[in-house]
C-alpha cells in the first residue's frame, strides 16, 4: 500500500507532502487546482519519462518519493531477483535534474527505470478517464480475460515458447533465403572447382616448367657451349687439365723446399680435381641436352593453361590456384552443411510450434471456461451501476495460426438497452458507459490480481444522480479488500472516503504554487457542499453534505 508521498519542485509543487491510509482516500478540488499535476508527480516513481519544463526552479533537483509497504510474494520475489535489500518498508525515490537528468532508487540502491516499473507494476495501478479508450483495445480485453482466468504463469511460459517459436521461423526463413542465393552459386562453384581439379596444380610447378621450357628453346645453343668447354676442359690438346697436371709437375720437385709452395701444390691437386668434376659434369649435362620440339608444345600448352587460370581467378602466380580451390571447395561445404542447418531447423521449428500451439489451446480451454463467470460478474455489477438491462459478453475466436497472446482473439459486445443487438463496446457504449463499464472491470481486474493499491482519477466523468451513488457504492466496496485512492469531482462519491484531501492553488510572491491538505470533518461539510452547489455553498448544499457523510 503507498503510505506517503513527498513531491518537491514539480510543475506548480514547491513541497507536498501527505499520509495516505487503508481503505479509501478521496482527493478533490476545482478544476485546474492542480489533481492532474499532483497524479503526474506520482507518474514520476512509477517510471514515466520525465521532462525537463516539469522541473520548476531551474536551479533545484525535482524529487518524487513514495513509501510503500507489501508483502505480496511478487514483490518478495522482486527483491531476490534483482539482489536489492528489502525492508518493512519499500521507499522509491526519483530525482530529476534541471538538465532534464533522471535518477531512481529503491531503497536507496539505484536502479533502472525497467527495474521501477516492474516493481510499481505490482504495488499500484493507476486508472484515468483517459484510460477508458484502452477498453476498446483487444489487447487490453485479452488482458482482462486472462486476469479473470488467473493464468498468468502459463501464458508467461507460452510466450517463452512463442518468441522461441517465432525467432526459428525468422531463422528459417533467412536461410532458405540463403539457402536460394547459394544454389545459384552453388552450379557455378562445382564447375569452377572441378576445372581446377582437373588441372591438377602442384607447388612450384609452374616455376619447374618456365625452368625446362627455358632449357628445350635454347637446347641447341647450350648444347654447343657445353662441347666446346669440355673440349677446353680435358678433351683438346693443350686443355686444362692437362695444363693443370704439367704445372703440378713442374712445381713437384721443389715443393718440399718451402711451406708455401707445398700449399700450392695442394691447392693445384684440388683445382685438378674440381675441373675433372666439372668436365664430368658439363659432358653429363651435354648428353641429355636434345631438343624435343613436341615436348615444348606440351610444357607450353600446360603454361597456358596455368596461366589462364590464374588470370581467370585473379591471381599472380598460378601456384595460389591451390589457394582458390581450397576455398572453393570450403565454401561448398559451407552451402552443403547450410542443407543439413535447414533439415533440423525445419524439426526444431515444427516440433516448438506443436508446444506452443499445445499451450495455446490450454490457455483457449481456461479462457473458455471463465468467460462466462466473467460475463455474469460484470453484468451483475453493470446492473447495480444503474444499468439493469445492459447486455455483455465476451466473443472469443480462435485461429489456426498462434500469436503472442495464444490462437485466440477476443472482443467484448455491449448493449446497454433491452432489445438492443449486442456490438463491439466502441461502436454502442457512450461515456458513461464506458466508465462504469471500465470501472466494474478494474475492479475485478484489480482484486484477481491482489494489486495493493489502485487509482482511480476521474473515472465517474458522465455519472450523476442515482448512479453516482452506486459507483460510490461499488468503490468503497473495492477499498475494503485494497487500498483506493480516488480523485472524484461528485460528492456521493467524495463523502464516502475514510480520508478527504483538497488540492487547491494559492499564489505566494506572484508565483501560483499547487498544495494539498487532509481536511477536517468541518472541512469536509464544506467542501462536499461546493461540490453540489458548485459555487459558494448554502444552508440547503450544507445540510446536503452533512447527510451524505453521516450515511457513510
Amino acid at each position: 500500500m503507498l503510505r506517503s508521498l513527498h513531491i518537491q519542485n514539480y510543475a506548480l509543487i514547491d513541497s507536498i507532502d501527505v499520509e495516505f491510509q487503508d481503505n479509501l482516500a478521496i482527493i478533490t478540488g476545482e478544476t485546474g487546482a492542480g489533481k492532474s499535476i499532483l497524479l503526474g508527480g506520482l507518474f514520476l516513481i512509477l517510471g514515466q519519462r520525465a521532462e525537463t519544463e516539469l522541473v520548476n526552479d531551474k536551479t533545484k533537483k525535482c524529487i518524487v518519493e513514495g513509501m510503500f509497504k507489501s508483502d505480496l510474494p511478487s514483490v518478495n520475489s522482486f527483491f531476490t531477483a534483482n539482489d536489492l535489500d528489502k525492508g518493512e518498508e519499500i521507499i522509491i525515490r526519483r530525482e530529476v535534474s534541471p538538465e532534464g537528468k533522471s535518477r531512481a532508487f529503491i531503497n536507496d540502491t539505484p536502479v533502472t527505470l525497467t527495474q521501477l516499473k516492474e516493481l510499481t507494476s505490482k504495488l499500484v495501478d493507476i486508472h484515468s478517464q483517459h484510460e477508458t479508450l484502452s477498453l476498446n483495445e483487444s489487447e487490453f480485453q485479452m488482458s482482462v480475460v486472462d486476469a479473470y482466468a488467473q493464468q498468468s504463469s502459463l501464458i508467461h511460459d507460452y510466450r517463452k515458447s512463442y518468441f522461441r517459436y517465432k525467432e526459428t521461423c525468422k531463422l528459417f526463413d533467412e536461410m532458405t533465403a540463403q539457402e536460394n542465393e547459394s544454389r545459384k552459386e552453388k552450379d557455378y562453384l562445382e564447375f569452377q572447382a572441378k576445372e581446377l581439379e582437373e588441372a591438377d596444380i602442384k607447388p612450384d610447378e609452374e616455376k619447374r616448367i618456365e625452368e625446362e621450357l627455358e632449357l628445350l628453346t635454347h637446347a641447341e645453343q647450350i648444347k654447343g657451349i657445353l662441347l666446346s668447354n669440355y673440349s677446353i676442359l680435358s678433351s683438346d690438346d693443350g686443355n686444362v687439365i692437362t695444363l693443370l697436371q704439367e704445372v703440378k709437375n713442374r712445381l713437384k720437385p721443389v715443393a718440399s723446399f718451402n711451406i708455401r709452395l707445398s700449399e700450392i701444390l695442394q691447392r693445384l691437386e684440388s683445382a685438378t680435381i674440381e675441373v675433372k668434376d666439372i668436365a664430368a659434369e658439363v659432358e653429363k649435362i651435354e648428353e641429355k641436352i636434345h631438343y624435343n620440339p613436341e615436348k615444348a608444345a606440351s610444357l607450353t600448352e600446360r603454361l597456358e593453361t596455368l596461366y589462364g587460370l590464374a588470370h581467370k581467378h585473379r591471381v599472380n602466380k598460378a601456384e595460389e590456384l591451390i589457394v582458390v580451390l581450397n576455398r572453393i571447395n570450403a565454401r561448398l561445404k559451407n552451402i552443403s552443411s547450410l542443407e543439413q542447418k535447414i533439415d533440423q531447423t525445419a524439426k526444431e521449428k515444427a516440433q516448438l510450434e506443436k508446444i506452443a500451439r499445445k499451450s495455446a489451446d490450454e490457455i483457449s480451454a481456461a479462457r473458455r471456461k471463465v468467460i462466462p463467470l466473467l460475463e455474469k460478474d460484470i453484468q451483475s455489477n453493470l446492473a447495480e451501476l444503474g444499468m439493469p438491462n445492459a447486455q455483455f459478453k465476451i466473443a472469443l475466436l480462435q485461429s489456426e495460426q498462434v500469436g503472442p497472446n495464444g490462437s485466440d482473439s477476443v472482443s467484448f459486445l455491449f448493449s446497454a438497452n433491452k432489445g438492443k443487438e449486442l456490438r463491439e463496446v466502441e461502436k454502442v457504449a457512450s461515456g458513461g458507459e464506458l466508465s462504469r463499464l471500465m470501472l466494474v472491470i478494474k475492479a475485478q481486474v484489480a482484486r484477481l490480481a491482489e494489486l495493493p493499491t489502485i487509482i482511480f482519477d476521474e473515472i465517474d466523468t458522465g455519472v450523476s444522480g442515482q448512479v453516482a451513488g452506486k459507483v460510490a457504492e461499488l468503490v468503497l466496496r473495492i477499498s475494503t479488500s485494497m487500498q483506493v485512492i480516488m480523485i472524484t469531482h461528485l460528492p456521493q462519491i467524495a463523502s464516502r472516503g475514510n480520508t478527504h484531501f483538497l488540492v487547491y492553488k494559492e499564489e505566494k510572491k506572484n508565483k501560483t504554487l499547487t498544495r494539498l491538505r487532509r481536511l477536517s470533518p468541518e472541512e469536509r461539510v464544506e467542501e462536499i457542499a461546493r461540490m453540489i452547489s458548485m459555487g459558494k455553498p448554502g444552508a440547503s448544499a450544507l445540510n446536503t453534505a452533512a447527510e451524505l457523510l453521516q450515511k457513510r
